[in-house]
């Protein structure tokens, strides 16, 4: 059985369609198997509140939400996600891994949204208490074949078009370049066996380095 980790926050990020969903639940299973207590979260979500807050964001496309009020419905849902699942859990010493966080505010509602990015990282830093992920992991593939990929209907955000996503895209290589002690990207236009190996050999460093 491996030795748990102080606790460490991940967090991957990348435009929908790309697999971060699928790499985060084989990450959590893997790292399970190995003896690590791993937390599993998505923001928004995770929590009551959030859920709530998720399914009016993404799904009620008959309520009208204006930019503004959309940003801090997000930060709204990642505060208390923050406060009731994330920092309690670092607190024990688990791993907490969270499918998105901040930057995907950034990026969907001030890169391609038009906001104000550094005013959107102020609020989110209030919003979190200046919690941020130890790493952030950004999935990244071609717009028109990640869509190719998504089986479902598309959500509020994925129907706004190609040319929206592709401002998301450059969002989040943009950020991943300005933190790239903390932020790596990952070509997510592979196998996902492929891409799980890549991801293990992104995490195994900063396990082996974080070990009690």
């Amino acid at each position: 059985m491996a030795t748990d980790t102080v606790g460490i926050f991940i967090c991957f990020e990348g435009g929908d369609g790309t697999g971060k969903s699928t790499q985060a639940e084989r990450l959590t299973s893997r790292l399970r198997e190995e003896g690590h207590t791993v937390v599993l979260c998505r923001d928004p979500g995770g929590t009551p509140l959030g859920e709530e807050i998720r399914n009016l964001l993404l799904h009620r496309r008959e309520i009208p939400i204006g930019s503004q009020a959309e940003m801090l419905l997000y930060m709204a849902a990642r505060a208390q996600l923050t406060e009731e699942v994330i920092r309690p859990a670092l607190a024990a010493g688990h791993i907490v891994l969270s499918d998105r966080f901040l930057t995907s505010n950034l990026v969907y509602q001030g890169y391609a949204g038009g906001l104000d990015v550094e005013k959107l990282r102020q609020v989110g830093l209030l919003a979190v208490g200046t919690l941020l992920p130890d790493l952030t992991i950004v999935f990244d593939m071609p717009v028109e074949d990640a869509l190719r990929r998504i089986a479902r209907g598309f959500d509020r955000l994925e129907s706004r078009g190609i040319e929206y996503l592709e401002k998301v895209r450059e969002g989040f290589l943009q950020e991943a370049c300005r933190f790239a002690d903390r932020m790596t990207v990952v070509r997510a236009d592979r196998t996902p066996d492929e891409v799980h190996e890549a991801v293990l050999r992104i995490v195994r460093p900063l396990l082996a380095s974080r070990k009690r």
